[in-house]
């Protein structure tokens, strides 16, 4: 259990340094602007998938079961992750899915597009106007309702929940900064991952 939260956490360092300033001016310097706002954020994507392989190949190669549900409620777990899933796949839709992943960058790089590309419009309606991070939202009721927990995955989603949490407060500042006032009125009006439980901003 302790190497998967190691390694969870080893991920969100290199993921969060990542996205800071620092390294960002860093990249930019050294490739070019162009080639930075072409590539980077494709290169951020395939790195995070690359250091989150480790923790999931512990996960399948080990773990003792911890519980293991059966019968029809088997059957609401499955229900609630496939509520999950759909509702991660919309929250991606509603956004510009190809810029979250880089795709729409690179494809402007080679295309001779400009770069960088227009920022992209705060997101207040749909799933956005249920809660402000559908994306964390839904992938913890995709991960969670497991009708079979082993101790490696329990960690692994410990720790991918403390992750989720730590990373909205930070996206909520870059967010703010971005929207001004916009972002802020939208944080009063719209609650922040549980539907329907609102915090103190």
């Amino acid at each position: 259990m302790l190497e998967i939260i190691v390694l969870v956490v080893i991920f969100g360092l290199i993921h969060s340094w990542l996205a800071g300033q620092d390294i960002k001016s860093k990249v930019k310097r050294a490739i070019g602007e162009r080639a930075y706002h072409g590539f980077y954020r494709l290169g951020y994507n395939i790195l995070a998938a690359v250091t989150l392989l480790p923790p999931l190949i512990l996960i399948i190669l080990r773990g003792e079961v911890i519980w293991r549900i059966e019968g029809l409620a088997v059957g609401a777990l499955l229900l609630i992750q496939a509520a999950g899933v759909i509702g991660l796949v919309v929250s991606l839709l509603q956004i510009d899915w190809m810029r979250f992943a880089g795709l729409r960058q690179t494809l402007a790089y080679f295309s001779g597009a400009a770069l960088p590309l227009p920022e992209e419009p705060l997101q207040t309606g749909g799933l956005y106007g249920l809660v402000r991070h559908p994306l964390y939202l839904f992938s913890l009721m995709a991960m969670w309702p497991m009708a079979t927990m082993t101790d490696s995955l329990l960690a692994f989603n410990i720790a991918a929940t403390l992750y989720f949490v730590v990373g909205s407060l930070y996206e909520e500042r870059r967010l703010v900064a971005a929207f001004g006032e916009n972002y802020v009125a939208y944080r009063q009006r719209v609650p922040w991952l549980i539907p329907g439980l609102r915090l103190r901003n």
